[in-house]
């Protein structure tokens, strides 16, 4: 598990909490953090800054999700998968230094860590749906997306098959 898997494993679990007991208070929060990624000032940071921008953006995230979620309402989901998909699209949609294939791959693995069977499937299919709307929303993708986070793993490409060679009459 990389750094920044980790610390989107902890902002996962921060969300979650929050979700499910609303009095939680920002320094309760933030020892909670420190505590979980044994005080590392960088990882903790990043962590904050993921909870921040999902509470921040929250309102704009969730009608992004709901655009796309056919059939599911966001309150039926079960809490675990809407904030995973709360954390995948946050950054997707306001974290341009991420590829949007790492914060969906990262968001894969969290549901397949933490929910059922099913999720990683859903959170997937939702994501990427996501992701389509942002790109239509914008235009033309960024050319190298890939370029922007050295701490950030990159996706693995899916493997293309060399292009078949047409050979003319004179071959």
């Amino acid at each position: 598990m990389t750094r920044r898997s980790r610390g989107r494993e902890v902002a996962l679990q921060v969300l979650y909490q929050l979700e499910q007991n609303s009095g939680v208070v920002t320094p309760d929060v933030r020892r909670f953090i420190d505590r979980r990624l044994l005080r590392d000032r960088d990882l903790a940071a990043f962590t904050l800054g993921l909870v921040e921008g999902v509470r921040q953006h929250g309102p704009a995230i969730d009608e992004a999700i709901k655009e796309v979620a056919e059939n599911w309402r966001l309150d039926r989901m079960a809490a675990i998968d809407r904030n995973i998909l709360r954390l995948g699209a946050f950054e997707i949609l306001h974290r341009p230094e991420v590829p949007a294939k790492v914060a969906i791959n990262e968001a894969l693995e969290l549901a397949k860590r933490y929910s059922t069977a099913q999720s990683s499937r859903f959170v997937n299919g939702i994501l990427d749906k996501v992701l389509q709307n942002r790109d239509s929303a914008e235009g033309e993708r960024p050319a190298d997306e890939a370029a922007a986070d050295p701490d950030v793993e990159t996706a693995p490409e899916a493997a293309t098959p060399p292009a078949a060679v047409e050979e003319g009459p004179g071959a």
